[in-house]
């Protein structure tokens, strides 16, 4: 199962909204599948803790494996990001979550997140796992 960043972050600041519900799906999800981000999961959760070596520590203490994307996911993520933007996406930030989305679709990797919309909208085959 792919983690989207998201969640983890939850975990890593203690946030007081969701952190007990993405620690319950690590949880309940690492029971059941393999728990991996890829490399812009983790560039992005870089951007939470001061070194590498704190970030390492804490992708190896949730137990997270890290695994590269496949080129024809590459591939897919730049046309599902052509596509939301020809349908009037203005945010220019959201391709990484369009490289996590078209990695757990060619990868056949379920998804545990908490912004489940445009995986859903543009991944459909992709079983997110969300809220609600």
């Amino acid at each position: 199962m792919l983690v989207d960043t998201n969640i983890l972050i939850d975990v890593l600041e203690n946030d007081p909204e969701w952190a007990d519900w993405s620690i319950a799906q690590l949880q309940a999800q690492s029971r059941v599948h393999r728990l991996v981000i890829n490399p812009i999961i983790y560039a992005e959760l870089s951007l939470a803790l001061a070194t590498i070596e704190s970030l390492d520590d804490a992708v190896e203490g949730m137990e997270l494996g890290v695994v590269e994307i496949p080129r024809p996911a590459l591939f897919l993520a730049g046309k599902a990001f052509l596509q939301y933007r020809r349908k009037g996406g203005a945010k220019g930030n959201v391709l990484g979550d369009f490289f996590v989305g078209a990695h757990a679709a060619v990868s056949g990797l379920p998804l545990l997140t908490r912004n489940p919309r445009s995986y859903r909208t543009y991944f459909p085959g992709v079983t997110v796992v969300a809220p609600g």
